[in-house]
């Protein structure tokens, strides 16, 4: 018989740094698709372990990492895990592998679908293991941070889970999906509730306080036309994937045709035609760098998460 999931309720408070249930804790499976693991940060000074009804529980900021698979910010002792602890909150870090829908499969969890994998559904799991696991940790509504690739998961999420979302920050996203209803996910939302069972409502997107936050040097389209180029022929090649429009199917995102800060721009006047509201960041000198950018995130979510 599977033995019972220890939760910090049933560990005496001295005990819990010993049993690995505050501070970092280890890279975790998630029971619902163990290809899939996460790494979170309690912080130990400032976690009630079994709140009574109506106590404080820190609040939880998700850390989504780029195409890279980079985790390492949630253990900069001078970054997040600084950050948790003056806040404070918890912060969790998902990490979805490359390799999960095919060999050649790098961008499946930036698109919440693909052929095996709902990747906001194991998102939404993590967090059920959380609030049983850590019960101290709010997870009712969640801080989301996401550059790159993690702003792509971050923008589409919040399309589809906004009532989730106490604050999102969506950084860098390069390749963005549009509340055009006549293009289909991901260029836009006409099959989401096909896809999803959810329909991607403005009203509520408009309740969710947003940040755009992007250097103001990062211009370049990733790897330059020539490589598009060769992308677009490879794919014809190998028959995989609607290489113009991306495919859920294969895990296929749209070609990318323009610089990020172009990009984010226009995500966010796309936004503000339907009415929704976001404050964009633009960090002098800065090109494509999570770090570089990462103060002004931060600066964004302190508040919200202090509220």
């Amino acid at each position: 018989m599977e033995k019972k999931a220890l939760t910090t309720a049933d560990v005496p408070a001295r005990f819990l740094q010993a049993a690995l249930l505050v501070g970092h804790i280890p890279l975790r499976a998630v029971a619902c698709d163990p290809r899939v693991s996460y790494a979170l940060y309690v912080p130990p000074h400032h976690y009630n372990p079994s709140p009574a009804q109506g106590e404080d529980k820190v609040p939880l900021l998700v850390y989504m990492h780029g195409t890279r698979r980079d985790i390492s910010a949630i253990h900069d002792a001078h970054g997040l895990v600084a950050f948790a602890e003056t806040t404070p909150c918890a912060v969790l870090a998902p990490l979805f592998p490359a390799g999960l829908d095919g060999a050649n499969d790098i961008d499946s969890y930036k698109l919440l679908r693909s052929k095996t994998l709902r990747s906001d559904l194991v998102l939404l799991s993590m967090l059920d293991e959380i609030a049983q696991r850590w019960p101290g940790v709010r997870t009712e509504k969640i801080f989301m941070m996401g550059f790159s690739g993690g702003g792509q998961f971050a923008h589409r999420f919040l399309y589809l889970y906004p009532e989730r979302l106490a604050a999102v920050s969506v950084g860098a996203p390069g390749r963005v999906t549009s509340l055009d209803s006549q293009k289909k996910w991901p260029m836009g939302v006409a099959d989401a509730e096909a896809l999803f069972g959810r329909t991607v409502q403005a009203d509520l997107l408009r309740k969710v306080p947003i940040q755009l936050v992007i250097g103001s040097a990062d211009t370049v389209v990733h790897g330059g036309e020539e490589f598009w180029v060769w992308h677009r022929e490879m794919k014809a090649r190998d028959g995989s994937g609607r290489v113009e429009a991306g495919d859920c199917e294969n895990g296929d995102l749209p070609q990318m045709d323009r610089g990020r800060l172009e990009s984010i721009r226009g995500l966010q006047a796309m936004w503000k035609r339907h009415g929704i509201d976001s404050h964009l960041d633009i960090v002098p000198g800065v090109a494509h760098d999570d770090k570089g950018v990462r103060e002004s995130v931060l600066q964004f979510m302190r508040p919200h998460l202090q509220a």
